[in-house]
């Protein structure tokens, strides 16, 4: 229990608790409480991560924990701006079936590749989730789209660089941090797999040696 109820796993659980919270809000036109609760909810994303590589508290259930916490945050940022500004979630629509669509091909090729959904949290993924904030918040709040668009173009890059990296990879693989990781690993197993083949050669060789001369020394009885 120790090992699952760390700091950084409780903090991506909060995340995933407030979503239907936020989502609760949004209904109810409560447009500040829903800011606010979105900053904390969007605090615990740029917190969980530090946390657990400064405590060495890192493991595959963080990361799951860490994954679903993002995607059921950005769709409460979704379904908050359709429910509270309209008229803004209108303007954006083209921007946000962009951004949705490139997030979901990258989840759909390491599904049909692996059978899990990717986690890689690239370097790049992690810099968009951090840029999305200010850029949401300027965009419900001052209503200027420049900044949103924005990210929603770097959030482009994000899918791209993470389908790389599932036509890369052989099997699946927990943080990633770049495309160049991602080769640099397939290269390495690569390697391992060609030493362990060479490997069974060369026992298989020893194994023929032996038998040879098993039957020269019956031979020569």
């Amino acid at each position: 229990m120790a090992t699952v109820a760390t700091l950084p796993n409780l903090l991506s659980a909060c995340r995933i608790v407030l979503a239907p919270v936020l989502v609760a809000l949004a209904a109810t036109g409560q447009h500040h409480f829903f800011l606010g609760l979105l900053a904390v909810s969007l605090a615990t994303d740029a917190l969980d991560g530090y946390l657990a590589r400064l405590l060495r508290q890192e493991s595959a259930l963080g990361v799951k924990l860490d994954s679903w916490g993002d995607l059921l945050t950005y769709i409460t940022m979704i379904l908050g701006l359709w429910l509270l500004w309209p008229q803004l979630f209108m303007s954006e629509i083209w921007f946000l079936l962009l951004g949705i669509g490139f997030y979901c091909l990258p989840m759909l090729a390491g599904l049909f590749k692996f059978g899990v959904l990717p986690k890689f949290h690239t370097w790049a993924a992690k810099l968009a989730a951090l840029l999305i904030a200010p850029a949401y918040f300027v965009l419900t709040l001052w209503g200027y789209a420049l900044p949103f668009r924005i990210v929603i173009a770097f959030h482009v890059w994000v899918a791209i660089e993470e389908l790389l990296i599932v036509f890369i990879l052989s099997r699946n693989q927990y943080n990633v941090p770049t495309f160049i990781h991602a080769r640099n690993l397939s290269r390495r197993a690569r390697i391992q797999l060609q030493k362990q083949r060479q490997k069974m050669q060369d026992k298989r060789g020893r194994l023929q040696e032996r038998r040879s001369k098993k039957r020269e020394e019956r031979g020569d009885l």
